[in-house]
């Protein structure tokens, strides 16, 4: 299947790259042979616009056809087969199993919506009404829910499939009736291209209105701030750095009418080791820390970033903890980041980290090549993480920080400090469970999932899951990204009363 470098605009491949931009080949930092489209005022707006126009059929859609449209884009995107495969391993630097691991992630979340939709989405409030009551009779009132407009998506860099074109905030936009304008990041345009290509045969398949989701290419930055500002936008999903979730924020709150932003900006995940944990399985939760560290170099959102120990410097239980885990990360072979400047800046951030007074730079990874970056694991101790915010501060790729506390005290202070996290972990033993509690009461104030004895890595994609938290893990603390909670993000309620059932949806009807 070509590449052709264009725009997906209401069913049309449209755009020149004559003064485009080029994705790199993460692993050889080489300019890839395609060049892509830089997309215009014009075309931004004939793609918001298209999407509006499409919003008044495809939200009255029934759930039934959104279901098979849902279910459709996913047998399209499996029909894509290697190509999709090697173009965004070639794009990302991603090994193949990764890739295809969030392949199938993508077309399960698809399944999950459409799932949801065949079920009656969410349980729907009927309270009938009531001519005896005294005073005054009670009206017929039910609740229900619509789709809240035109949806803007920003993808994920870290995410190719299951946080870009078709993932998560796609998938549950286009489950509530919302159309979808997805701007795809510039770091794998060609892999969002393809996934289009999957959507666009999806909606001719199920005869929908074309304008129903448009792909917009470009790394001019004008681009995102027409999509956030344009009047036909009600909502947007974005997933990326915190500086740039909040230039985006504050361009909604200028807008005339503001808008919901569901941003997923940063993350440090902290990691607390009890004692009774630290000192019998010391070797083994360093070597698990470690292990899930290393996952895509660090790149995941839930990246255990922060490692918090209770114990003196000298014990030897630390000792056996600290050895270890500087010995599994001085094995870990170098990789590449997502794009040549991550490589970069995790470079810079690795070294300004290492210049800070109080921190000790206790182990590297193997080195690589030029283009290779080294996993890195720093300790200090609670003074040090105290006095310094930019040792709190998410350092994207596969390092950590050790932040040993001389006793409880400092470690539940240590929780206070903290700011929003999408997850933390709380490693323990039976014998634990009393710090444990005292540790938990205040920790869930400060993250979306709290998690006992298991790495934060990997999120299950399920009615259960919450993926957020409080800033800056998100900018909305009363949401989620993932899971089927995620939908509720593109409704909003709405009451009918003392309706006649013929101007009712059906899922009201008596």
């Amino acid at each position: 299947m070509t590449i052709t470098g264009k725009h997906l605009i209401a069913g049309k491949w449209c755009g020149t790259a004559e003064h485009g931009f080029t994705a790199f080949n993460a692993a050889t930092h080489q300019a890839m042979a395609t060049t892509f489209a830089d997309a215009s005022e014009e075309e931004v707006s004939r793609a918001i616009v298209s999407a509006n126009q499409a919003f008044t059929s495809f939200s009255s859609l029934a759930p039934q056809k959104r279901a098979h449209f849902l279910r459709t884009i996913g047998e399209q995107i499996i029909a894509l087969g290697d190509q999709l495969i090697t173009t965004a391993c070639a794009e990302t630097g991603l090994p193949t199993m990764r890739i295809q691991g969030e392949r199938g992630r993508t077309v399960g979340q698809l399944g999950l919506f459409a799932d949801l939709l065949e079920q009656g989405e969410y349980p729907t409030t009927i309270e009938l009404g009531d001519n005896t009551r005294q005073p005054l009779p009670k009206p017929d009132t039910r609740l229900g829910y619509l789709p809240l407009g035109v949806v803007g998506v920003f993808a994920a860099s870290n995410f190719p499939l299951a946080f870009s074109t078709a993932g998560g905030d796609t998938a549950s936009a286009l489950a509530a009736g919302c159309p979808v304008v997805m701007k795809a990041h510039a770091a794998h345009p060609a892999t969002a291209e393809l996934v289009a290509k999957a959507i666009l045969s999806a909606i001719e398949i199920c005869e929908l209105d074309p304008g129903v989701f448009s792909l917009i290419q470009g790394k001019n930055y004008a681009i995102a701030t027409q999509i956030i500002t344009h009047p036909f936008i009600k909502a947007v999903g974005f997933t990326g750095s915190e500086r740039v979730g909040m230039i985006l924020q504050q361009q909604i709150y200028q807008r005339p009418e503001p808008i919901p932003f569901y941003g997923e900006l940063g993350s440090i995940n902290p990691q607390f080791i009890l004692p009774n944990k630290l000192n019998q399985q010391a070797e083994e939760i360093a070597q698990a820390l470690v292990a899930s560290l290393m996952m895509g170099q660090g790149q995941f959102c839930t990246s255990p970033g922060v490692w918090v120990v209770v114990a003196k410097e000298s014990d030897e239980h630390y000792q056996r903890f600290i050895n270890a885990a500087a010995q599994s990360i001085s094995e870990q072979a170098a990789g590449v980041m997502l794009t040549p400047a991550m490589c970069h800046s995790y470079k810079q951030a690795v070294e300004a980290r290492a210049a800070v007074n109080g921190v000790e730079l206790i182990a590297t990874g193997l080195s690589g090549r030029e283009q290779d970056c080294s996993a890195a694991l720093f300790a200090t101790n609670f003074a040090t993480y105290q006095q310094n915010e930019s040792l709190q501060e998410e350092l994207f790729g596969f390092s950590a920080l050790i932040v040993r506390c001389d006793d409880i005290e400092q470690m539940l202070s240590l929780t206070n400090q903290l700011s929003g996290n999408l997850t933390a972990s709380i490693h323990a033993l039976d014998e634990d469970l009393s710090l444990a509690q005292q540790l938990a009461q205040p920790l869930v104030h400060k993250v979306g999932r709290l998690i006992y004895n298991q790495m934060p890595t990997g999120v299950e994609v399920c009615a259960s899951m919450n993926h957020g938290g409080p800033f800056p893990a998100s900018t909305n603390i009363r949401t989620t990204s993932v899971g089927s909670e995620a939908i509720k993000r593109f409704q909003r309620p709405i009451c009918y009363q003392n309706m006649p059932p013929a101007l009712l949806p059906n899922a009201l009807q008596s």
